[in-house]
């Protein structure tokens, strides 16, 4: 007997054969695979059609952010990253007209609903072409690697609410020599110039494989790819996501839901610290690192559409040997440093007045805040997933293309090193520490007042 899928495929087959739409039908999990031209629409046609339509999409995203958004940087000079990046400091997210955050704070859950006073920045985050989805990268790192630029859609958010480019590298094997990244983005280029002498063969064969293009679902040769360039047809590389085993804060789309305005948009987490981390992915809760290396590669890569990834050139990789090397080299990427830290992971009270800000910070994360519950020391995250039930505080709406709705649990990202990882959640809907501490003091009611929640930034900005 023919499986399911066998059978839809031979039922379409007249028709692609004609180069005509298939039969209509109702809605299905095969209804997101209508991009695979298989000779229904030209390279030309498609560039064509989406060129001229990228102004107005850019500008519909860019009206939605400063409508979310004070876009202004507000960097201060006192607060880095580690290369030299300043820190983005908010709140930069709005509040409806005459409202406070103190205010805001003191109601339900229902009032907040009903009255319609969720923050719009506080609400789930579209894919800057949400109808389409796909890799998108930040134009910062476009500039450095011209083959990820889209003829479709630009990145949204600025540079100044995304990680300093080029992150720094830090191995948990060879800490003595800091950041080993020598101010490079990692490429197959210059890898093995880079680590040759640092990592074993094996690893340096996981690293090339790491830099190493491969097919995506806009990165490729097919006609319905959405780069020009013949470079960016070969794909992209998994530290084209994770730049330097960190994150340029580049944005995609889950793979797993339908229909394609239920997808959520998901930034991409930084592969520090991932030795200590048991589940992988923001809602898949892959139980190893391997898991996920070869996930990617063979569903988020393409949507989770393994029709087009046949069509594209999906590359399978070898459990044993390919997995096994990349995911041993994702194993040594480590934090970085945090000098005020003791060995328990908390601060060094040798380091800080009992009455600091940062010491202050500290009781709150661990007592009023509750942040601890989810995010106990050393590392920050309890390997768990949780759902915050944030649809209590809106109606369902939806918003340029994306359903905003309950959207589940998701998984407890680690804290150490957070200050280099903006912007904040899943889908980056929170640009700032501060943005995401008034965040947890509404959607947790909190009560928190101004001053600790001041001071619980502070905090996490020893992390």
């Amino acid at each position: 007997m023919k499986s399911l899928g066998a059978r839809r495929i031979l039922r379409w087959l007249p028709w692609l054969a004609r180069g005509e739409p298939g039969p209509a039908g109702p809605k299905s999990s095969y209804d997101q695979i209508a991009p695979v031209p298989l000779g229904q629409e030209t390279f030309d046609a498609v560039l064509a059609r989406d060129k001229a339509a990228k102004e107005g999409i850019d500008a519909r995203q860019r009206k939605l952010l400063e409508e979310r958004y004070d876009l202004t940087p507000r960097p201060d000079p006192k607060l880095k990253m580690t290369r030299g990046k300043p820190v983005p400091v908010g709140p930069a997210a709005r509040l409806p007209a005459g409202m406070t955050w103190e205010t805001l704070a003191t109601l339900s859950p229902d009032e907040v609903r009903e009255k319609g006073l969720f923050p719009p920045g506080f609400l789930p985050l579209p894919h800057p072409t949400h109808p389409v989805g796909g890799m998108v990268f930040p134009q910062q790192e476009v500039k450095a690697l011209p083959r990820l630029e889209r003829f479709d859609v630009a990145f949204d958010l600025p540079d100044h609410f995304l990680p300093e480019f080029p992150p720094a590298i830090f191995l948990t094997t060879r800490p003595d020599l800091g950041d080993v990244s020598n101010g490079e983005v990692v490429t197959i280029e210059n890898y093995y110039r880079l680590f040759n002498g640092i990592l074993n063969s094996k690893d340096m064969e996981g690293l090339r494989l790491l830099v190493t293009q491969f097919p995506q679902q806009q990165f490729n040769a097919t006609a319905d790819r959405k780069t020009e360039r013949a470079d960016g047809m070969r794909g992209v590389a998994c530290f084209d996501c994770h730049v330097n085993g960190h994150t340029s804060g580049a944005t995609h789309l889950v793979g797993d839901i339908r229909p394609q305005s239920h997808r959520r948009r998901i930034d991409t987490s930084s592969l520090r610290g991932v030795y200590v981390q048991r589940l992988f992915g923001s809602q898949r809760a892959l139980k190893s690192i391997e898991d996920f290396t070869e996930f990617e590669q063979r569903a988020a890569y393409f949507d989770g559409d393994i029709l087009s990834a046949a069509a594209k050139g999906v590359n399978p990789l070898e459990r044993g040997s390919q997995v096994h090397f990349m995911a041993e080299v994702q194993e040594l990427l480590d934090f970085p440093p945090a000098p005020g830290l003791g060995l328990d992971g908390k601060l060094d009270p040798k380091k800080f007045a009992a009455a600091s800000p940062e010491m202050k910070g500290q009781a709150l994360f661990f007592g009023k805040a509750r942040c601890a519950e989810c995010h106990p020391a050393p590392f920050y995250t309890d390997n768990l997933m949780r759902d915050l039930r944030v649809d209590r505080f809106f109606k369902p709406q939806e918003i340029n293309g994306l359903m905003a709705t309950a959207q589940g649990p998701l998984k407890t990202f680690t804290l150490r090193g957070i200050k280099e990882s903006p912007p904040y959640l899943h889908d980056g809907r929170l640009p700032t520490l501060e943005d995401t501490a008034e965040f947890f003091n509404l959607i947790l009611e909190l009560k928190l007042d101004a001053d600790e929640k001041r001071c619980l930034v502070a905090f996490m900005r020893q992390l």
